[in-house]
């Protein structure tokens, strides 16, 4: 028996965007246009796709199965009010953008969620991405779990509350970890100092949650309440003010979660 294939339509040519329609084309699925404010983003991933591109709502394919609407999260429900799509499949990508927000476009419509973290110049492990879906029919999420069993070993069925969780989750782990090494960036080249010689530190806290708790890897002065080294860090700090009252917030937090841990 044949696989089928979804002619798809992405509107938006971003970070997810790419590596979705890169994805998706690379698994057999026929990329026919990509959509984007910024004409020459739409033109940039349709030659990557070999595929139309427009700049223009008004010209979107209307012959494709599938719509992918990967934009900022702010615009989702904007555009998806200027789909008329009937029976087409629509879905969004967002992590916290309810699913109804798309069901003026269409009555097949979901979410097509991979939950990672992307950038155009950085390869992503497709295959190992989540792909957390909902589906407003059976017969809709069927779709959207063939796509994604296409690109994907990791899909599940989740739905809207579990999605919002899980995202809230992402942007601690993620993107309020990222900014912790921004700042530890600062701090270093303030002193001459590169983020190079922190790296294996990263990278060996992000290995030992492959294997425990979080809670139960936790170190350092908070874990420790060496309040000593604590008063020292924040003396180091000197005038920045947000920074002091990060450390002292994180560091009470650290305690505090022990101390439920321990009770």
């Amino acid at each position: 028996m044949k696989s089928p294939r979804y002619k798809i339509v992405l509107l938006g040519a971003g970070n997810v965007a790419t590596h979705l329609g890169l994805a998706l084309k690379k698994s057999g699925q026929p990329i026919v246009q990509v959509y984007s404010r910024q004409f020459e983003n739409a033109v940039g991933l349709a030659k990557k796709l070999n595929c139309g591109y427009t700049d223009s709502i008004q010209t979107i394919d209307k012959t494709a199965d599938v719509y992918i609407i990967a934009v900022k999260d702010d615009v989702v429900g904007e555009i998806a009010k200027l789909l008329k799509l009937k029976n087409k499949i629509v879905v969004h990508t967002s992590g916290s953008v309810d699913m109804n927000a798309l069901k003026t476009a269409s009555a097949n419509y979901g979410v097509f969620y991979p939950l990672q973290t992307f950038s155009k110049s950085n390869k992503v492990n497709i295959k190992a991405v989540p792909f957390c879906l909902e589906a407003s029919n059976s017969k809709t999420l069927k779709s959207l779990t063939f796509l994604a069993e296409n690109i994907s070993n990791n899909v599940l069925e989740i739905n809207s509350e579990q999605r919002k969780t899980i995202h809230l989750a992402a942007v601690f782990a993620c993107n309020f970890s990222n900014h912790m090494y921004a700042i530890a960036d600062v701090l270093l080249k303030a002193n001459n100092l590169s983020l190079d010689i922190l790296k294996p530190l990263i990278e060996e806290t992000a290995k030992k949650i492959q294997h425990a708790s979080p809670v139960e890897m936790q170190t350092g002065p908070a874990k420790r309440k060496d309040k000593n080294t604590m008063n020292k860090h924040l003396q180091l700090l000197g005038n920045r003010k947000e920074y002091k009252k990060m450390y002292r917030l994180l560091s009470k937090s650290i305690m505090d979660l022990d101390k439920q841990k321990k009770n």
